[in-house]
C-alpha cells in the first residue's frame, strides 16, 4: 500500500480574522506569508499519531510549515521545497469595502479562478505545479511506503486532485482548518 499524508501547516501567529479593505488585505496576505507557527498551537495527538513512522517529511519552507513539520516530526528529515507553496491570492482593488480577510481570501480565490493574478501565478500554472508535486509525493510514498506533506490548505486539496486522477482513495476531506490531515492510498501493483 502506498500512503500520501497531505497535513496544512498548524495556526500562524498572526490575527486571523481583522476587518480591512482592500490595501489592509494586500499587507495581510504579506505578512501570512512570513508569519511563524503560533507559539501555543502544537499538532494534534491524532496527527502526531500518524507522523510517528516517518523518517522524511516535504514542506514548502514557509515559516508557519516549517515550524509544523518540525514540530509534528521533530525525528524526521524535512525538505523545504517552493514548489510545495501555496496557491498565491491578490486584493482586488475595491475602494470603500471593509471585509474580515477570511471574506477577502475568498473572494480573492474565486477571482483568481475567474483569470485576476496581477503578478502572480495563475490557475493553470498553479494546477501544473500540483502535477509535479504530485509526481514528487507518489516517487516518494512508493519508494519508502509513505509520503508527507506539511504544507497549505488551498494547494493540498489541488495535489489531492492529482492524486484522484492518478487512482489514489481519499481518507478524510480538505477542510480549512490547522492541522488538518486527510490521506490518500493506493495497492501497490
Amino acid at each position: 500500500m502506498t500512503r500520501i499524508l497531505l497535513i496544512r501547516h498548524g495556526q500562524p501567529h498572526i490575527a486571523l480574522r481583522p476587518r480591512t479593505g482592500h490595501a489592509g488585505f494586500a499587507d495581510y496576505i504579506d505578512d501570512y506569508e512570513k508569519a511563524g507557527l503560533a507559539p501555543s498551537d502544537l499538532p494534534p495527538e491524532d496527527v502526531r499519531d500518524l507522523a510517528r513512522e516517518l523518517e522524511h517529511v516535504f514542506t514548502s519552507g514557509r515559516p508557519r510549515a516549517h515550524q509544523s513539520a518540525a514540530a509534528l516530526a521533530p525525528h524526521a528529515e524535512l525538505t523545504a521545497d517552493p514548489l510545495f507553496a501555496e496557491a498565491p491570492l491578490a486584493a482586488p482593488a475595491i475602494p470603500l469595502l471593509w471585509m474580515r480577510v477570511p471574506k477577502w481570501a475568498v473572494m480573492s480565490r474565486l477571482l483568481w479562478h475567474m483569470g485576476f493574478h496581477p503578478g502572480i501565478e495563475n490557475a493553470r500554472a498553479a494546477s501544473a505545479r500540483a502535477a509535479q508535486a504530485a509526481d514528487i509525493l507518489i516517487a516518494r510514498a512508493r519508494k519508502s511506503g509513505a509520503a508527507a506533506l506539511v504544507a497549505h490548505g488551498y494547494f493540498n486539496w489541488m495535489i489531492g486532485g492529482q492524486l484522484l486522477r492518478r487512482g489514489f482513495k481519499r481518507r478524510g476531506s480538505h477542510r480549512a482548518r490547522y492541522w488538518n490531515t486527510v490521506i490518500y492510498e493506493s495497492k501497490d501493483d
